[in-house]
């Protein structure tokens, strides 16, 4: 059997396990080592394809950034950086109709910048948002599609996980990916904002009774909306902390992700939310959630050294490349590729699957790698908003009392759903929005 065929039989049999209830790693590492072995002939060559993989594969320096990230975002919402975002929003929009949806998706874009994470955004708001919309008398779908539509910038602003996987599989500068997600992430930002805006002018009665708590607000006088505004100022000077030395030259991602943790740490201690005991626990959900992750990563690289050793990119590439169609027609198949494994697997699965084929392809017809990666991004993140997986929905729903059904917040995310993929559409269209930051601030 030629080893292109065994390549590509390799990538059904993957689809096939994980349908078959695999775990992604599990289904990655075992095609990988009978494909090398098939191709090759030899068990020892299988074999040490997957000793030197599991010991090469995140043995690298930037790897590093990763957990210090993950661990950021635990620390700083553990200091209480979510509650003081949300109540802060909600301060600066109060007298707007509408203005606790904006709220939601304003302390969303905050809070993505120290997480990193959509899933992790999607829980925490429903425990925030979710029960004040309630109290308010926000249309329950309206409010529950706010939510989970706006958790889905954790992974588009950095820092961003997505971002860091990326650059991995791509061997891209981390900080340039970084500087890219800003233009997109305020995009996305200001579609959902603009959506929100235009739903409540032709239907008010979705936003309930916040004409009211407009009244009780300016009762209450300043006072209370200048001290929120005022707590949000220790989180901020964390972010640029960060996001500023990353894109000031003092220190790599990885450097910035020691500094972010730690000033994380240092924000806790000063609000007296320091603890052994939840310290301890942190720590280790930093540590299982990496692991996965690593895990993940060390099989996808076993799975990318297959390919390669069967040329299926190579040969995919070329043939890509002598198809008498506009390279467009090859963006929009891998954007429809994306957005139907969304639906059934998770977004860094899909990332490690698909992406060593497809950059090859984007860059052959001309399209820049960190535009695509954007694009990839956003598609992916789509993704968790559709059945029957929708990571960001069932985490929802975990956090979420149980009056409040799967059904209910699918069908609240669909308008959002619609008004993001016109958000993608402006990204793909004008690829400055991306591409600006990067060379401006980098090079």
């Amino acid at each position: 059997m030629e080893p292109v065929t065994i390549g590509a039989l390799s990538v059904a049999a993957i689809f096939v396990l994980i349908l078959l209830g695999f775990h992604i790693g599990v289904a990655l590492a075992t095609v990988s080592f009978a494909g090398a072995y098939l191709i090759t002939g030899k068990f020892r060559v299988a074999v040490s394809m997957l000793q030197q993989t599991a010991y090469s594969a995140i043995n690298d320096y930037v790897f590093a950034v990763i957990p210090l990230f993950v661990l950021m975002g635990l620390f700083a919402t553990q200091a209480g950086a979510t509650r003081d975002l949300f109540d802060s929003a909600e301060a600066m929009m109060r007298r707007v109709r509408g203005g606790l949806g904006v709220a939601t998706v304003m302390a969303n874009a905050i809070f993505a910048a120290i997480t990193g994470v959509s899933v992790a955004s999607a829980a925490v708001f429903s425990k925030l948002a979710v029960p004040e919309m309630d109290r308010l008398g926000y249309n329950r779908k309206f409010g529950l599609g706010i939510v989970g539509s706006s958790a889905l910038l954790g992974m588009l602003i950095p820092p961003s996980i997505l971002m860091i996987v990326y650059g991995v599989i791509t061997e891209e500068s981390i900080g340039k990916l970084f500087a890219a997600g800003i233009g997109p992430g305020l995009v996305v930002c200001g579609v959902l904002i603009a959506t929100i805006f235009i739903w409540v002018r032709i239907d008010p009665s979705v936003v309930g009774k916040e004409g009211q708590a407009e009244i009780n607000a300016a009762a209450r006088g300043d006072t209370s909306r200048l001290s929120a505004i005022l707590k949000l100022w220790p989180i901020v000077s964390l972010i640029g902390l960060v996001l500023g030395g990353i894109y000031g030259g003092w220190f790599t991602p990885t450097e910035a992700g020691a500094v972010g943790a730690l000033g994380a740490l240092i924000l806790m201690i000063i609000r007296r939310r320091f603890s052994l005991s939840s310290t301890w626990r942190m720590l280790l959900e930093t540590g299982q959630s990496v692991a996965s992750i690593f895990f993940l990563l060390i099989t996808a690289q076993m799975y990318s050294r297959m390919l390669t050793l069967s040329k299926l990119p190579d040969t995919l590439t070329q043939w890509a490349a002598h198809l008498d169609v506009p390279g467009v027609v090859i963006l929009l198949a891998f954007l429809v590729i994306l957005l139907v494994l969304g639906c059934i697997i998770d977004s860094v699965s899909i990332m490690l699957l698909t992406l060593p084929i497809m950059v090859p392809i984007a860059m052959q017809f001309g399209y820049d790698k960190i535009w695509f990666g954007m694009i990839a991004i956003i598609t992916i993140e789509l993704g968790l908003l559709t059945p029957p997986f929708g990571m960001v929905v069932f985490a929802m729903k975990a956090s979420l009392p149980n009056d409040v059904s799967v059904q209910e917040i699918f069908m609240g995310v669909t308008p959002f759903f619609i008004a993001l993929l016109i958000a993608l559409a402006i990204i793909i269209t004008f690829p400055q929005v991306s591409l600006f930051l990067p060379k401006l601030l980098i090079g």
